[in-house]
């Protein structure tokens, strides 16, 4: 026969188990709003900017050809200048996403006078998954921003679409 203070260890122990599992990696933010995001790939720093100044830092890995603005499709570089957050994707092979909105026009302007595509899905993103490209070099991207699992969770929860972003070199 289980005894009652058994049976409740269980039940509660059950529970902690199916809320943990729930957790995952979308988190909640309810603190003051990001009004910027600003890169200084020199620095290798992410800031997150609230109203009143910088709300969390990051240090970050950038693409495998950090110096430099971006140009060309390929290129492995990281762009510098002003874009916004475009886009947000859940179920990236890079645990979650955020989508800087490069090429601008800017961008598209120059690489067709080169007659060069400009490159595009750059994403501030987590580690990859098992079996893609390994953590262990800093600069190891296509010429997206790498942060840990952790931090994209955290990112991702307190950034909103339309958010401006500055990279600077």
């Amino acid at each position: 026969m289980v005894s009652c203070g058994t049976r409740r260890f269980f039940l509660l122990g059950t529970v902690v188990v199916l809320l943990s599992a729930c957790a995952g990696k979308f988190r909640t933010y309810d603190g003051p709003p990001v009004t910027r995001l600003r890169i200084y790939k020199s620095e290798r720093l992410l800031f997150l900017d609230g109203e009143t100044g910088p709300l969390k830092t990051y240090p970050i890995g950038l693409g495998f050809a950090p110096t430099g603005h971006k140009q060309f499709e390929g290129d492995g570089k990281t762009p510098e200048g002003r874009y916004v957050i475009d886009r947000r994707n859940p179920d990236s092979l890079y645990h979650l996403s955020i989508g800087i909105s490069y090429p601008n026009d800017a961008d598209f302007a120059f690489a067709a006078e080169q007659g060069r595509a400009p490159g595009g899905d750059i994403f501030i993103h987590g580690g990859p998954r098992r079996g893609k490209e390994p953590l262990n070099v800093r600069d190891w991207t296509a010429g997206c921003i790498a942060v840990n699992d952790r931090q994209i969770e955290e990112i991702y929860s307190m950034v909103r679409n339309g958010t401006p972003i500055e990279i600077f070199p």
